[in-house]
């Protein structure tokens, strides 16, 4: 009886899986074939390398400011070390400041890239949802970087399919 049981419930599983209709797409292929994504990608870079140049020169001066501190130590009161001590930390602590503010999660960079890229996004994914609709597909499956896609049917795979309906 368990047996039977057991043999009805792997029937309806199987059943059920295999009437789901599911395709693939790549949607870093997507992404890299839309010449405005190439772009905002390469302005993005751009102002990173900016960016980084400024906290560089932040860092510099810290580290300017504590380069002279050594080698005059000897001759500051204790005091003078003191407060020298204290202005260093509290530049490194301004720079760091300044770093957070450019690249940190809620930082001038982010706030570019979801300027640039987000509207390209929802392009996408609603290009990629009409066309699943329009296919009759129950799942989408992306496969960048998707380390658990072990295999895929080239049967099911739909980037091509997608990024020719974007150029519509």
């Amino acid at each position: 009886m368990k047996r039977l049981i057991l043999l009805a419930a792997l029937l309806l599983t199987a059943s059920t899986i295999a009437a789901q209709n599911y395709i693939v797409v790549n949607s870093e292929k997507i992404f890299k074939s839309i010449e405005a994504y190439n772009q905002a990608i390469s302005d993005l870079d751009e102002l990173a390398k900016q960016y980084q140049s400024q906290v560089d020169g932040k860092f510099a001066g810290v580290e300017l400011l504590y380069n002279n501190y050594v080698n005059q130590k000897a001759q500051l009161s204790a005091s003078a070390r003191q407060a020298r001590e204290d202005a260093i930390l509290e530049k490194e602590k301004e720079a760091q400041q300044f770093q957070e503010s450019l690249f940190g999660t809620d930082g001038a960079l982010m706030k570019k890239r979801l300027e640039l890229i987000q509207p390209i996004q929802k392009r996408v994914f609603a290009a990629i949802e009409a066309y699943a609709k329009q296919a009759g597909a129950d799942l989408v499956l992306d496969s960048a970087n998707n380390p658990t896609l072990l295999y895929s049917n080239p049967a099911v795979e739909r980037t091509q399919q997608v990024i020719e309906q974007l150029k519509r």
